[in-house]
């Protein structure tokens, strides 16, 4: 979860430091809204418009591809015009209307796969 803008962005150069060092693509994964907390009194972080505009930063200044999970239908098309990847949490795995606007976006969609769905499907 995205914890602060300068925190973040130290985050992402370890991340893309290691890759270089190990010689393997990376690619920065933060939330924007961790929504699933079991205390609704938790910090879920910046929400959709300051958490996308620090994942704007980290593309730019650190050059890392950026992957984010997305909640809701409404927010595939804002998420998409500054990430690579669009993750679908294993709780919303079976929400076709989320499933269909991430992939809508022409981004590439990451699905958590819950662990309470049958393995072959």
């Amino acid at each position: 979860m995205i914890e602060g803008e300068e925190f973040t962005l130290r985050h992402a150069r370890k991340v893309a430091e290691a890759g270089q060092r190990h010689g393997v693509p990376a690619v920065f994964k933060s939330s924007f809204d961790k929504a699933n907390r079991s205390s609704a009194k938790s910090f879920r972080g910046p929400g959709l418009v300051e958490g996308l505009r620090i994942l704007a930063r980290v593309k730019q200044e650190v050059g890392l591809p950026v992957l984010t999970d997305v909640h809701e239908t409404s927010q595939c098309a804002q998420a998409a015009e500054v990430v690579d990847v669009l993750q679908i949490p294993a709780f919303l795995s079976r929400q076709t209307d989320l499933l269909v606007a991430a992939a809508r976006t022409g981004r590439a969609v990451n699905v958590k796969k819950g662990q309470f769905l049958a393995p072959r499907t």
